[in-house]
């Protein structure tokens, strides 16, 4: 028995050692863990157990479910939230958009803990790319974690297309970066906006040193005509005042697709690209004004062109990119949206106003919310 014992002791210890060294763990740190005993055993077979079913679990498919438990943090308090998308100081009267969590079938994930997250993410950087809703994930992100830091001991910096919350104790960064096309928009001639479609670089030097990198691409795709991103594409040498959107796309993420197989090392970077974040706009025939509860269930279940484009060109890589499926969970909650409450002093009459004449958001997300409930995906994914 007490050979058996010892047996599970040293490879309980023997794994976890592995762990910390893969992790560039300091001598100090293994040897605060050279106390691990029998009961140890049972709490690392649970973690493996965790992991384990959570690897097996459609995070994308479930439901969602009212907890008055959430939200994770309090939009009060946290110093990091864009005026936007803070929809109770802008006097959305109702708060329940903030108490659902996401249950998939056969699962559950986990409750966000910004400690946890903090010391998988030591010495780390983490980058997320993308558009003002990438922005909006990274500002969720930053206020589930900034509660846990001392006040002199969190900061933010910004340089050229980026922001960076730095976790100082933990030297860690949680990085934004504004890149809603990932390949490169310019000016030419004539002050005309030009889409690269074969370039890449001038954005994806910020991306270079990230060991985990978040992307996501596709709302500046799709704009109407009115509200277009660019006034030509250009690949080579060869010029168009006009191309199929679809087409445009998919030679934009073949592009991303080549830079990331020829420069990450999957031993060294985790690559997740986030699905397309829905809109519930008049264009599909939803508005997002007064919703006050999730939708039970997508009476027409749609997966978006977009969807369908990104999954080809990632089954096309050689680096292991994870999928990052948001889409159809997040249709289901047209309430979560800041609807009109979109700037601090409105009243009910101006916003009655604005939402006749088109102006709501319903785009973006309310924090606390729906990207909340990304990043504890985003968690459990790391």
């Amino acid at each position: 028995m007490a050979s058996s014992t010892f047996i599970l002791c040293f490879l309980a210890s023997s794994l976890l050692l592995s762990f910390i060294q893969l992790s560039d763990a300091s001598e100090l740190e293994i040897e605060e863990l050279s106390w691990l005993d029998d009961d140890k055993d049972e709490e690392i077979i649970m973690l493996q157990g965790r992991h384990d079913s959570l690897r097996k679990c459609d995070f994308g498919s479930g439901k969602w479910v009212y907890d008055q438990t959430y939200p994770l943090y309090d939009a009060a308090t946290c110093p990091y939230l864009s005026t936007k998308v803070a929809c109770q100081k802008n006097g959305r009267p109702d708060s329940n958009y903030e108490k659902w969590r996401w249950k998939p079938h056969g699962c559950n994930i986990p409750r966000f803990d910004a400690l946890e997250f903090l010391g998988i993410m030591r010495r780390k950087r983490i980058m997320l790319v993308g558009d003002s809703i990438m922005r909006n994930q990274w500002e969720s992100l930053v206020c589930l974690i900034e509660s846990v830091l001392p006040t002199d001991r969190k900061t933010v910096t910004y340089a050229g297309p980026t922001m960076t919350f730095h976790a100082l104790d933990f030297e860690t960064s949680i990085e934004f970066c504004w890149a809603p096309l990932l390949v490169e928009l310019k000016k030419g001639p004539g002050n005309k906006r030009v889409l690269h479609l074969d370039l890449i670089e001038e954005n994806a030097k910020y991306w270079r040193a990230a060991d985990v990198l978040v992307f996501d691409s596709a709302h500046w795709w799709t704009h109407s005509d009115k509200w277009t991103s660019w006034d030509l594409l250009m690949e080579g040498k060869h010029v168009a005042r006009y191309m199929n959107r679809m087409v445009a796309y998919e030679r934009g993420l073949r592009t991303w697709a080549k830079w990331v197989d020829l420069n990450l090392d999957p031993r060294q970077s985790r690559v997740i690209f986030r699905s397309m974040s829905p809109r519930h706009n008049r264009d599909n025939g939803w508005k997002c004004y007064k919703q006050r509860e999730p939708l039970g269930y997508a009476s027409h279940p749609h997966v978006p062109e977009e969807m369908m484009v990104l999954k080809s060109v990632l089954k096309r890589m050689s680096f292991p990119v994870y999928l990052q499926d948001i889409t159809a969970m997040s249709a289901l909650r047209r309430d979560g949206h800041p609807s009109v409450y979109t700037q601090s002093g409105s009243d009910g009459a101006m916003n009655q106003r604005r939402t006749e004449h088109g102006s709501a958001d319903c785009s973006h997300w309310c924090l606390p919310g729906v990207p909340d409930i990304w990043n504890e995906m985003l968690n459990a994914m790391l």
